[in-house]
């Protein structure tokens, strides 16, 4: 006998819990605390078992036949209701553990091994100085997009225009890992252009290639009385054009003199590869002069401090000369990289894939990422003696 709503109603509690039985296996049970609970009679898989469908009056007696029908239908199918809510709980328990935080210093170190140290470092601190403090104690599946937004507009009220663009580029990658984990559900940071304030990014400092003799006139005076092996980095970067923390944290070990090549090692570059530096007769000279300064033991920086030889010259300190000789935002260490690009190309007739593989830039398409690193080589080793030959010119033009 099927029951009615009024008897669902009018079960009062007793002293034992009893039931009040539907039909097929539905049936509610009246506890003496006065609770009134819908469950459900299966037998699957050869066991008795019971499954809790919800409260009365909360699920009415209507709601109630319909859970039971929907669950014996999946029960039909070899779907057993109780294990799937076992697992729902402990699937929910397990991403309830999974914090922003977690998740993200989980990422940050199987992904340390692909980076500089250096960069790996901006990455946490990034992170730690501006996420976590905003949402990293939270689920990572309940990160919203709206927590996001306030998060980097927080970022981007500091000024940080560029900076909120990477901690949102950081964001993205560790949903992204998230999802693949099975802890989020997608990655809404594409959702969010538009919202951010544009950025509008900046040159670093270079003067034009008619300024150069003036520069290098200015450096040959050295009137600010800078070290010599600051005047010496300076010129190595003119000739050499790499980025002032590949040269300033070269050792003498990276250097194969006798063949004039220079091979910074893969953890020292930008983009994890190594890079074929080689080497000319003028930047030789200049090798040779820190040898007779400094002594050349492998392990040794080729520009040490003046405080200490076992260290290299600071980030700062080709900056700062460069301020002291009069250039201050007009040129930069970085500055040389592009001189040395517009320069070649305009004046020396190079193609731009020589140049290009010459600066070390990340390739824009597969097809140049398909390339071997040393295939341009030999035009490369031409056109660094063919440029420090150029500076050459210039200094004699400069001094007529």
């Amino acid at each position: 006998m099927s029951l009615s709503d009024l008897a669902c109603r009018k079960a009062m509690p007793k002293s034992k819990p009893y039931r009040l039985y539907d039909t097929n296996g539905l049936y509610l049970e009246i506890l003496p605390s006065g609770k009134r609970v819908w469950r459900l009679k299966y037998r699957i898989y050869a066991k008795d078992k019971t499954f809790t469908l919800g409260h009365y009056p909360e699920l009415g007696l209507v709601q109630a036949r319909e859970q039971r029908d929907s669950q014996k239908e999946a029960i039909s199918l070899g779907n057993d209701p109780s294990a799937q809510k076992q697992e729902h709980k402990r699937l929910s328990t397990f991403k309830a553990a999974q914090t922003f935080e977690a998740v993200a210093r989980e990422w940050h170190t199987r992904n340390f091994d692909t980076w500089t140290e250096k960069h790996a470092g901006h990455i946490i601190r990034r992170l730690e100085q501006n996420v976590f403090k905003f949402f990293g104690s939270k689920p990572i599946a309940e990160v919203s997009i709206q927590d996001t937004l306030a998060c980097l507009q927080k970022v981007e009220d500091r000024g940080c225009i560029h900076m909120a663009k990477r901690i949102k580029q950081i964001i993205g990658q560790v949903l992204r890992y998230a999802v693949v984990t099975g802890r989020a559900d997608r990655d809404f940071t594409p959702d969010l252009r538009g919202a951010l304030k544009r950025y509008r990014p900046g040159h670093f400092a270079t003067i034009e290639s008619e300024e150069l003799p003036a520069l290098i006139q200015t450096i040959e005076q050295n009137k600010p009385r800078l070290f010599r092996q600051t005047v010496i980095a300076i010129k190595l970067l003119m000739l050499t054009f790499v980025r002032t923390n590949e040269l300033i944290s070269a050792t003498w070990q990276e250097f194969d003199l006798e063949k004039q090549i220079w091979r910074i090692p893969a953890e020292r570059m930008k983009m994890r590869k190594e890079h074929i530096v080689p080497l000319s007769h003028q930047v030789m000279v200049l090798l040779s002069e820190l040898q007779e300064l400094f002594g050349n033991r492998p392990e040794r920086p080729i520009l040490p401090s003046v405080k200490r030889r076992t260290v290299p010259i600071s980030n700062n300190t080709i900056l700062s000369a460069l301020d002291s000789l009069g250039y201050k935002y007009k040129m930069t260490g970085h500055g040389f990289r592009a001189l040395a690009m517009t320069t070649i190309k305009e004046n020396m007739s190079y193609r731009h894939e020589v140049i290009d593989r010459q600066l070390a830039h990340a390739h824009k398409n597969k097809i140049q990422a398909a390339y071997d690193r040393a295939q341009f080589l030999k035009e490369r080793t031409q056109m660094m003696q063919d440029w420090a030959d150029y500076i050459d010119r210039v200094v004699l033009s400069a001094k007529e």
